[in-house]
């Protein structure tokens, strides 16, 4: 072991020993360093720090207290490095680390085309694929930033350490994934985020855990593809419908969080309203007659015309639009009565009130019938 020298004057010193010395002067690619000899000490700017570095005063200051060792000794000159002092001391560091699985937080000093290299006394690297638990294409972003990482592999005799941020990052992954599942519960709604789209629905990060919204599960109505109701990295609120925890897998639904179809009618038709709607089915008792969406009302076959019928099928067909008037309604049971009869009657008795009128102003002269209905093809004009 090296035994540092203390500050005295006129003392000798030989190759390898450890001073501690004051920065008195930079230069342009070396540094003046007093270490109480009878010449200053010369510090290169490529043993500063293991690092490359283009100006020194990024990491020396006037005045700086710092240790270095000795590297060459010569009448003329002293040359010390601070970077093989700042190594030795971040080797048993580093190798403390990697026996205790520590994490700890480097700063990204360059970025390569295999990784990105970060000081820790000594030049550390973290490949491409131990960046993050995904690819990464450009790593600019990490530049001059901290990053959390463990060190997974040390050579010394190489002067090799790697590290590992997706280890890290993996970790807590698991840790905050095991966290969420202890939390959750069947019907339980919570916010999440949509990672990727499937053929058979959507898988919701819902706090490190991917749940699974199925395609049936998305919307009330019909769903042909999930990218007709969601994009990846949509918020959506979802319900628990299942859990199956050594698995680690979870059913999810957006659908239970929506009002449902029913519920969206609730206070816009009402009894005596008079509706626009399409026949979705013939039954033999009637037809089911959808008046807004997913919402069908039952037109039973004695409300369909003003004469008997056999089947419903003699006056109405599936898919054919028709205007009937709302007879009753009763949501929490999800039944709604409708009528086209009643519109006949009413367009009858109508019909009736308005030839009663032409008859009478007919009948008391003065007046032709095709005057009164404007009917210029009425023989009573001939």
């Amino acid at each position: 072991m090296v035994e540092e020298m203390k500050d005295m004057p006129d003392f000798e010193i030989n190759r390898g020993q450890i001073v501690t010395g004051t920065v008195v002067k930079i230069e342009d690619k070396q540094a003046l360093i007093d270490i109480g000899y009878k010449t200053e000490a010369i510090l290169p700017i490529s043993e500063v720090s293991s690092m490359h570095l283009d100006d020194l005063n990024e990491s020396l200051h006037v005045n700086d207290e710092i240790r270095v060792k000795v590297k060459k000794v010569t009448d003329e000159e002293v040359v010390v490095s601070k970077k093989d002092v700042d190594a030795e001391q971040a080797w048993d560091q580093i190798v403390e680390k990697f026996e205790s699985g520590e994490v700890f937080e480097v700063m990204v000093k360059d970025k390569v085309k295999g990784g990105l290299v970060v000081d820790i006394g000594i030049r550390g690297f973290i490949p491409a694929s131990l960046v993050e638990n995904h690819f990464v294409e450009d790593f600019s972003s990490y530049l001059n930033k901290p990053i959390t990482v463990k060190v997974v592999e040390i050579d010394r005799e190489k002067n090799r350490v790697i590290l590992s941020h997706k280890a890290v990052a993996e970790a807590e992954m698991s840790a905050k994934k095991a966290e969420t599942l202890e939390s959750l519960e069947v019907g339980q709604i919570i916010e999440g985020t949509v990672q990727r789209l499937t053929d058979f629905g959507a898988f919701v990060d819902i706090g490190g855990v991917d749940g699974l919204v199925h395609i049936s599960e998305m919307a009330h109505s019909r769903v042909e593809k999930p990218s007709d109701v969601v994009t990846e990295g949509d918020k959506v609120k979802v319900k628990v419908l299942g859990l199956d925890l050594d698995n680690e897998k979870v059913k999810l639904s957006i659908k239970e969080t929506l009002p449902g179809p029913w519920e969206s009618v609730e206070g816009k038709i009402q009894p005596g309203d008079v509706i626009d709607g399409k026949v979705k089915r013939l039954v033999t008792f009637g037809a089911f007659v959808e008046v807004a969406p997913q919402v069908e009302g039952l037109l039973h076959i004695s409300q369909i015309a003003n004469r008997h019928i056999a089947t419903p099928s003699e006056v109405l067909s599936e898919g054919q639009d028709v205007k009937v008037k709302v007879l009753d309604v009763h949501l929490d049971e999800k039944k709604i009565s409708l009528s086209m009869r009643a519109l006949e009657s009413s367009d009858s008795t109508r019909e009736d009130a308005d030839q009663s009128l032409l008859d009478e102003y007919s009948d008391q002269g003065g007046f032709s019938v095709s005057e009164l209905t404007g009917d210029e093809t009425s023989d009573d004009s001939k």
